[in-house]
């Protein structure tokens, strides 16, 4: 910007946006005084580098609020957890794949973890099968992006939406 340009010569875009062409540093910088304006190099790395006649705390406004449109525009995709046990009773399993089906329709990953307790532990066969059902359920709207896996005491399994 301005004196901290260091090189030779620039392609400068004057005020109204249109071409100036290639001049000195000096002359550019005097031609966007005259105007009352910044001088601002635009790409660098051209050849020669291209400069523009514009205000600078106006341009930065300008920076900072595409910055913030682009923020708001972004999903922020969170991870919801739904627990479930080995031997889940039906309606139970309903309300929780009702649940399921929620988060991913508004576009959240789901983490379905099952809990082992005591002696569940030795037919680790029924939490897999629970796991399965809940997979092949929710195959046509979601995509496993992590396949059940046992740690510690429980089964982690990860769904997101298609």
């Amino acid at each position: 910007m301005n004196e901290e340009i260091r090189v030779p010569q620039v392609r400068l875009i004057d005020e109204n946006g249109e071409m100036a062409g290639i001049m000195t540093v000096r002359d550019a910088l005097a031609k966007a005084y005259s105007v009352g304006l910044d001088l601002l190099e635009i790409s660098p790395n051209a050849e020669p580098p291209v400069a523009k006649i514009l205000d600078y705390g106006k341009f930065k406004y300008e920076q900072q609020k595409k910055r913030n449109e682009a923020k708001k525009k972004q999903k922020v995709i969170e991870i919801k957890e739904v627990k479930v046990r080995p031997n889940i009773d039906e309606n139970d399993y309903q309300v929780k794949m009702r649940a399921v089906k929620t988060f991913i329709g508004e576009g959240d990953k789901v983490k379905v973890t099952l809990r082992f307790r005591g002696r569940e532990m030795a037919h680790q066969e029924l939490g897999i099968k629970v796991l399965e059902r809940i997979r092949g359920e929710m195959d046509e709207v979601a995509k496993v992006e992590q396949m059940p896996r046992l740690e510690n005491r429980q089964m982690i399994m990860v769904l997101a939406p298609r």
